[in-house]
């Protein structure tokens, strides 16, 4: 079983989490300048060759999905967020124990211990994301 997080923890972790959030402000903020640029849809619509467009739709594709990506890990930052405000961090949504102070150091938006996630994991395996 492990133990609650203390108060310097929570700080510690709270700090973490605004500033990643900012950081995602920022990121998502920038990529959304500077897809007004239009950059990628202009190179589209200015090639004749299949391939090019081939590489500007393939580049515009990588565009959106690390937005979405982005996107992703803002809400489950935004989501930590609340939960420490609601006093619920650091709580297993599956068991009810205590997260490691360590597994949320290293995910802080993780909503399960570390055996819970590993089930979910293995009878999710389409929630596992792919390297």
């Amino acid at each position: 079983m492990t133990t609650a997080l203390t108060k310097p923890q929570k700080e510690a972790l709270e700090t973490s989490l605004r500033e990643r959030r900012g950081t995602l402000l920022d990121t998502i903020r920038t990529m959304l300048l500077d897809s007004g640029d239009q950059s990628f849809t202009e190179l589209a619509g200015r090639v004749h060759d299949t391939g090019d467009e081939s590489v500007a739709d393939t580049l515009a594709d990588a565009m959106a999905q690390r937005a979405d990506h982005e996107i992703t890990e803002l809400r489950a930052t935004e989501a930590a967020l609340a939960r420490l405000d609601k006093g619920s961090y650091g709580t297993c949504v599956d068991c009810g124990e205590h997260i490691a102070f360590a597994r949320l150091e290293a995910s802080p938006t993780a909503i399960r211990c570390v055996a819970c996630q590993s089930r979910y994991e293995h009878s999710h395996p389409e929630a596992t994301p792919r390297l």
